[in-house]
């Protein structure tokens, strides 16, 4: 048995050969589309592992060119795995975007047509969704399907035009503090031995501070013992609208062991660079300013 991502597998009955249950194939394991499938039952939208038995077939509904191979989900091994399986590119796009709009998944579920069940699924699968399914999310997010495919992550933010009725208002301190939130990406601006350096890194916000991980004689490192910028933003191109946010004040290594396994046992994230970052820089801002462009 061959599938293809988009068949349906049918399920019948032994005894009179009438279809006794049926569902999407929205996901193969192996590049051949031998078993097993992934399979979106039509009765309960609900998403399983199938491996299909003697009374199953496969109706193909979405052939494929022959010179073209099938895709498959991700090879699965002969050896069973302690790992969980890691969501899908589609997934993780799609539950960064539900997160960042303050969006339960039973909302966007109903607003996309789909289960709540299957948005489970596709957020925390591997998995492949069909056309459908991935407009009527996109919809929901108000997104592309090219952005939840990954269109345009090699491009700079902000290529969008610019809105109709574009009003730039200043964001109180409460308001920036709002935004730093308790970790990301940001911007340090230091000075390096060929002059000022704009750096990239992952923080944490600590009380009213903010700290970083770098490794010593790494860039980042000469903002220790001097006065620094640090920015954040958040670009929408679809509403062309967006918000910075500004810090500045000294910047200092963090030394005490303590403080140092504080830090280290509750950062949210490892920095994304990789490799080994022992020094902490933190950050303490004396002044904290941010804009915002907003749309009517």
């Amino acid at each position: 048995m061959r599938a293809h991502i988009g068949d349906q597998l049918v399920v019948e009955s032994p005894a009179t050969g009438a279809t006794r249950r049926d569902g999407e194939i929205i996901g193969v394991q192996h590049a051949d589309g031998t078993p097993p499938y992934e399979v979106r039952w039509s009765d309960t939208n609900d998403v399983t592992l199938v491996f299909p038995g003697p009374d199953a077939h496969v109706q193909h509904f979405a052939h494929r060119p022959e010179a073209e191979p099938l895709r498959a989900e991700r090879p699965v091994s002969d050896k069973p795995s302690r790992r969980p399986l890691d969501p899908g590119d589609i997934g993780r796009r799609a539950a960064h975007e539900r997160r960042r709009q303050r969006l339960t998944r039973a909302e966007v579920a109903d607003r996309a047509g789909m289960a709540a069940s299957y948005l489970t699924y596709l957020e925390e699968r591997p998995a492949n969704p069909n056309l459908a399914a991935l407009t009527g999310l996109a919809g929901a997010l108000g997104t592309t399907v090219a952005r939840l495919r990954g269109g345009g992550v090699d491009l700079p933010p902000g290529g969008g035009e610019a809105g109709y009725h574009p009003e730039l208002r200043e964001l109180g301190p409460d308001e920036c503090r709002d935004r730093l939130s308790t970790h990301g990406v940001g911007r340090v601006a230091v000075a390096s031995a060929d002059g000022l350096a704009v750096l990239p890194v992952n923080y944490e916000v600590v009380d009213d501070g903010i700290a970083f991980r770098t490794a010593p004689g790494a860039a980042p490192a000469a903002a220790v013992g001097t006065d620094v910028a640090f920015e954040v933003d958040h670009i929408d191109d679809a509403m062309s609208q967006g918000w910075s946010v500004l810090a500045l004040g000294p910047a200092r290594a963090v030394t005490e062991p303590e403080a140092v396994r504080r830090l280290t046992e509750g950062a949210h994230t490892k920095p994304w660079a990789g490799g080994e970052r022992p020094l902490w820089v933190l950050i303490e801002p004396k002044r904290l300013t941010g804009r915002r462009i907003d749309n009517d």
